[in-house]
């Protein structure tokens, strides 16, 4: 969708396929725009496209109040993408530039700030900072329409860093001020805010095209964790849940198998609401929300043995994980053993949550308490930084690091790959014919594999 004339073909006939792959703004008005919004179609000349809504937003357009812009769903570009551009997207949408500010993200990606900030401008049309501000500016939505915090507290949980920053940045962006944008709550996207204070936030979880959610859960349920992890309610019902360890605290997740629009009902209990971003781009990454099923089942559905599961189960995803340090250890000892794990090193939640008690224990945790030889070698490697499996990590590096210790063979470097660092075209059991797959591998194997972990 790179050619202008496509893009507003696309805008033309509201395609929702395209809705968070690139934006358009409208210079007559002011306003930028999904590809799918319900507006009157501008006229072509008053069309300007933008990748990024940060970018739209640089360049002073303010969201529209229709289609809600900044809840679309990510890219599914920066989940194949494997260079620079690609892991900074992954990182900033896990927090690193609000949490360790541009020279972190710089740091983690192994160039300067000047580099990264000069490649994300010229192919996203906005550096880290813009970009860090618009998720930051959609946190602060999502607190002020789903619960009744106050606003001051609701400016520093989204990132920001002064008041003045917050309102500033509401009122560019909405065109509204936050007392305003709450006032609209039961409209659109938004939820009526509650009562009372409140760390429990619901969410809508948006995806793009069809979802496959049945497979998803299935997956789930078979290899859930006791005390981290459980699946309640039955087939086409089912909620998921689980605890999080996140960056400044700890956090419950609930999602709903059941859906009714192209989102996924969920609800988040975090100790501390400076998680909620990093909490949420989590299970986006664990449920694949941010996927293009379209380009996916069309090349899947050129492989004839394939071809009818596609037309049956339209939008199949390949699930990622919450935690990639934990799904490391459980590829390696196995879901029952890593309950045992959870038993005996877990750290235990301070209020437990039905069936979940325990957070996973930390890498360090185990690698001063494991007596499997090779566990304790990946555990040391991850608490030590060896091998880095965070949301920005070069991918070939970690899996040439993963092979390099004891007990990991090229199956399970695989699998770590494709779950644990989301990886779209990733093949862990060698099968047959699986090229023809490429660059989709590992929704392949989920088509051909359903029951693989």
């Amino acid at each position: 969708m790179r050619d202008e004339e496509t893009r507003y073909e696309a805008v033309s006939s509201r395609d929702a396929r395209f809705d968070g792959e690139f934006f358009f703004a409208v210079e007559t008005t002011g306003i930028y725009c999904r590809p799918s919004c319900p507006a009157v179609t501008p006229k072509r000349q008053n069309v300007r496209f933008y990748p990024t809504a940060a970018a739209a937003q640089s360049h002073g357009y303010r969201a529209c109040r229709r289609c809600r812009p900044d809840a679309v769903p990510g890219s599914a570009e920066w989940n194949v993408r494997a260079d620079v551009v690609g892991r900074a997207m992954r990182m900033i949408g896990d927090g690193v530039v609000d949490r360790e500010g541009v020279p972190g993200l710089a740091q983690r990606l192994g160039y300067s700030s000047r580099q990264v900030q000069r490649q994300l401008n010229a192919e996203l049309g906005a550096g880290p900072v813009a970009l860090a501000r618009a998720q930051r500016a959609h946190t602060a939505r999502v607190l002020l329409q789903t619960t009744a915090l106050p606003v001051t507290e609701i400016a520093f949980a989204a990132g920001f860093h002064s008041v003045r920053q917050f309102n500033d940045t509401v009122r560019r962006i909405y065109a509204r001020t936050p007392s305003a944008l709450r006032a609209e709550a039961a409209t659109g996207l938004g939820t009526p805010a509650r009562a009372s204070r409140t760390t429990d936030i619901p969410l809508r979880l948006a995806h793009r095209g069809p979802y496959a959610a049945r497979p998803v859960f299935d997956l789930l349920a078979a290899a859930a964790v006791a005390r981290v992890e459980e699946v309640t309610g039955g087939p086409g019902r089912r909620t998921y849940r689980r605890t999080l360890r996140l960056p400044y605290g700890t956090g419950v997740a609930a999602v709903d198998e059941r859906s009714a629009g192209n989102w996924l009902d969920a609800r988040l209990h975090l100790t501390d609401l400076r998680d909620l971003t990093t909490a949420v781009q989590r299970l986006r990454r664990l449920f694949d929300l941010d996927a293009d099923p379209y380009a996916v089942d069309e090349l899947l559905a050129a492989d004839p043995a394939l071809a009818p599961d596609v037309a049956a189960r339209p939008g199949v995803r390949s699930p990622g994980t919450a935690d990639a340090e934990e799904f490391a250890v459980r590829a390696l000892v196995g879901d029952a053993a890593a309950g045992d794990l959870v038993e005996a090193y877990g750290k235990v939640l301070d209020l437990p949550h039905g069936g979940l008690t325990h957070l996973f224990p930390e890498p360090a945790v185990l690698a001063d308490a494991a007596g499997d030889p090779a566990l304790r070698a990946l555990a040391v490697a991850l608490a030590d930084g060896t091998v880095r499996l965070d949301a920005g990590a070069d991918r070939d590096e970690a899996e040439r690091a993963l092979l390099r210790l004891p007990g990991i063979g090229s199956a399970t470097a695989a699998l770590i790959r494709m779950r644990g660092l989301g990886d779209p075209d990733v093949d862990p059991y060698g099968l047959r014919g699986a090229s023809r797959w490429r660059p989709w591998r590992s929704y392949g194997v989920r088509r051909a594999r359903p029951a693989a972990g």
